[in-house]
């Protein structure tokens, strides 16, 4: 007797196991507060990756300490694909580099997909001094203490670059930070700070509406989705260029045949007319397919970890 129900429990254990992923709902953790890029694009993937997989794609915005909450709360998931995480050059980079995390961004995620890139940009109230950014840093090595610069957390990108800038052109800000882009943005347009910087699909809506000023975009290119606006180098104002970038991973230890599972559901919903729509319409760049790549994304976040850790550290920014 015993020996029968020792083998039926072994033949359940294997059907369990030999059960194909998924069975139940996934859940996308966006690090960041709701509207912004990372939460706009988890929601825009989430349909045609539940067509694909046929399980629901659920979005959860957990957010605070820079986005290092959110990804805590990956890291300590199961490692079995259904808890996942969205993020970006702030989340899994910058943030990781200045706070005291319970985990390491290298080590503890297993990739999944390179999702897309833009532009970082910098962007004013609108009645700031100057015509242009080279104008504005004239009258801001001035005049330094006079306007408050918003950003993501307090040792994000944005706040990386204008602690640099501030230290190359001789002036001071007086920083802002923000839980989330969107309410830096709100902050900006209703005046209560003067600069800011981010993602440029933050802004993009805002200044095509003549609410704020778009200066610089942070790319050796100009930006299709606004021509109009020069790079930084063409302003004249030495300052970092930093493509923003956007990726999925799981928890270490995922299996790869879900890690595969999950790569091929990201990159049918990349390739889905309607999501490339969108993109294009918010100024967002999916990567090329060949770049689509677990392995692709893994050599690609070692590098940029490598890459901003030096800059951050030259610039002293911390986030405690």
């Amino acid at each position: 007797m015993k020996s029968f129900l020792a083998a039926a429990l072994v033949l359940i254990a294997s059907q369990a196991i030999a059960e194909p992923f998924p069975t139940r709902p996934i859940t996308i953790i966006v690090p960041t507060t709701a509207g912004g890029p990372p939460d706009t694009l988890a929601r825009l993937i989430a349909e045609p990756m539940r067509a694909a997989l046929g399980q629901p794609i659920v979005v959860e915005n957990v957010t605070g300490a820079g986005s290092t909450l959110g990804l805590a709360r990956v890291a300590r998931a199961a490692p079995d694909g259904y808890t996942l995480s969205i993020g970006h050059l702030n989340s899994h980079v910058f943030s990781s580099l200045t706070y005291s995390t319970t985990y390491d961004v290298l080590n503890d995620f297993e990739p999944i997909a390179l999702l897309t890139i833009a532009p970082m940009a910098i962007y004013g109230r609108i009645g700031l001094p100057g015509a242009d950014l080279k104008e504005l840093a004239v009258w801001l090595k001035a005049n330094p203490d006079k306007l408050s610069f918003g950003s993501v957390g307090v040792g994000g990108p944005a706040r990386v670059w204008a602690a640099d800038f501030q230290n190359k052109i001789g002036t001071r800000f007086a920083f802002v930070p923000y839980r989330g882009a969107v309410a830096a943005a709100q902050d900006l347009i209703a005046g209560q700070i003067d600069l800011s910087g981010g993602e440029g699909t933050n802004a993009l809506v805002h200044s095509r509406a003549g609410k704020l000023k778009i200066y610089a975009v942070l790319t050796e290119k100009r930006w299709s989705a606004a021509p109009e606006v020069p790079t930084i180098a063409e302003t004249g104002v030495p300052g970092l260029e930093m493509p923003f970038w956007h990726g999925l991973w799981a928890p270490k230890g995922t299996p790869p045949d879900v890690i595969d599972k999950l790569n091929t559901a990201v990159v049918h919903a990349m390739n889905d007319p309607s999501v490339r729509a969108r993109l294009s319409q918010t100024g967002q760049d999916p990567f090329p397919p060949a770049q689509q790549t677990p392995q692709f994304l893994r050599a690609h976040h070692k590098a940029e970890v490598e890459k901003w850790g030096v800059v951050i550290k030259a610039t002293g920014v911390k986030a405690e």
